[in-house]
């Protein structure tokens, strides 16, 4: 059983950066591909960003450039560090572990961007 903990979401201003931190326990996170995800009102839940266990990572379209994704295997913590804010990114920020038996989800932070 694998639990994960975000933190660091908040309101911030266009503009502005936040990391989010995702803490797992449970298992060998170092194994585990690592992923973000967000879903904004009315909307379907979309990938963000993902890194592999040794590393390799993805981002979608959207973010490339503004946002970074990074692990810490010694912490069991994978990070979203979110540069350049826009109003568009207000969203629940979810963190997935996959474990190649199973997926588990966070229980989302909120990210507010607004003046």
């Amino acid at each position: 059983q694998v639990q994960l903990v975000e933190s660091g979401g908040g309101l911030v201003q266009p503009g502005g950066s936040l990391r989010l931190s995702c803490v797992a326990s449970g298992g060998t996170f170092r194994l585990y591909y690592m992923g973000w995800h967000r879903q904004a009102p009315g909307n379907q839940r979309e990938l963000v960003a993902d890194i592999t266990s040794v590393g390799t990572t993805n981002y979608a379209d959207s973010v490339k450039g503004r946002f970074t994704i990074s692990r810490n295997n010694a912490k069991n913590t994978v990070y979203l560090q979110m540069n350049h804010l826009k109003p568009g990114d207000t969203a629940v920020y979810y963190c997935v572990a996959d474990t190649q038996i199973r997926t588990y989800w966070g229980q989302g932070t909120q990210v507010t961007v607004s003046s």
